[in-house]
């Protein structure tokens, strides 16, 4: 072969490269923005796959019907009672500031560093001062700490929140827009992707099953944990009368994601403000439905559905939840975990098939 035509081959090759890398990254900005609908609408389609499949044959295999009747599927059953919620969040937490305000008026609190000057918190730091190798500056010094670093984090953090309740309809009318077409060509599509994939045909369907027996159960182990802890925790608010239940329901959701903290980020200080009040039964019951109720929703659900198809070490979680926050903002407190199992399973789908693959035979010499 001429080396001119190598070298035109080359040049080409490297030319080609070099527009394919540009138009994927023309194609992440443009698509960046819409990250979070994108993947919650791809996250229920997926989950949603096998029910939209029934209905398409109950409907005459007629796609964009069955889509448009499962989108309205999840704007009732899903997307309405979540922005219902949200509602009583928004509400919840505007009283709970005006509350805390009045507090700081009423103590004349002008920073962190008064905050002890508020008598619940002023009781339950002498009661742990009293019960705890601990002084009352240091838990002084550990709450205006916490303070500060909650301040910074919201203030950093308040255009997001902003952004998130200004677009909050934009959003979900997008996500739906999204899911509706996963619904009508989301199988289409991905047997177009699976079609780039140099596999054999048996070998792709293994893969699609494994990672999606993992995804199941991480969403599934994850997210139905946290939505069953947070309502638990906010039922144990409102039986204790203790101030906004569902925000700090939703508090408890997000916590639960946390490995090794979980829920008692939230329930140890209601307990806490429980017994610097003296109410020392809601304590108890505190105590008790953390332990017997919320611990056994975690202990009981979450082994249910990830049922040995996703196990992962603490580390690993506790990484993808940090990480995947710095990297997606709040949905990555669900993405990142999620991006971690999927990234290990497929290191062990690999690693499996390889250990699958027979030896090669010998070649026979001749004796």
């Amino acid at each position: 072969m001429p080396p001119s035509t190598s070298q035109d081959r080359f040049q080409a090759r490297v030319v080609g490269l070099a527009i394919t890398v540009l138009l994927v990254y023309a194609l992440f900005l443009i698509f960046r923005p819409f990250a979070g609908p994108i993947v919650w609408a791809a996250l229920l389609a997926f989950l949603l796959f096998s029910w939209n499949k029934k209905l398409r044959r109950k409907v005459g295999g007629r796609p964009a019907l069955a889509a448009m009747l499962m989108t309205l599927g999840v704007t009732l059953g899903i997307v309405i009672p979540m922005a219902l919620i949200g509602v009583a969040f928004a509400s919840q937490a505007s009283d709970l500031v005006k509350r805390m305000g009045l507090l700081a008026e009423r103590y004349r609190i002008a920073g962190p560093q008064d905050l002890l000057l508020l008598p619940p918190l002023r009781k339950a730091a002498q009661w742990m001062a009293d019960r705890l190798p601990v002084t009352v500056d240091e838990i002084q010094r550990w709450i205006v700490q916490a303070a500060q670093t909650g301040l910074q984090y919201a203030v950093v953090n308040s255009r997001f929140v902003f952004l998130g309740a200004l677009g909050a309809f934009v959003g979900l009318s997008l996500m739906l827009f999204i899911l509706f077409f996963f619904f009508r060509d989301g199988e289409s599509m991905t047997r177009r992707g699976l079609a780039l994939v140099p596999m054999s045909e048996e070998r792709k369907r293994s893969l699609v099953l494994h990672l999606s027996q993992v995804t199941r159960a991480v969403v599934y182990g994850s997210l139905l944990t946290a939505l069953a802890q947070g309502a638990l925790v906010g039922i144990a608010f409102a039986i204790t009368k203790l101030p906004s239940p569902v925000v700090f329901g939703v508090l408890a959701a997000v916590a639960s994601l946390i490995p090794m903290i979980g829920t008692s980020l939230v329930l140890a200080p209601a307990a806490i403000v429980l017994a610097a009040q003296g109410r020392w039964g809601a304590v108890i019951f505190m105590a008790i439905w953390g332990v017997a109720v919320v611990g056994l929703a975690d202990n009981f659900l979450r082994p249910m559905f990830i049922s040995g198809r996703a196990e992962i070490a603490t580390l690993p979680i506790f990484i993808g939840v940090l990480g995947g926050l710095t990297a997606f903002g709040p949905i990555g407190l669900f993405l990142g975990p999620l991006v971690i199992a999927l990234a290990l399973a497929l290191l062990r789908f690999i690693e499996s098939d390889g250990r699958a693959e027979p030896a090669p035979k010998a070649s026979r010499r001749g004796a």
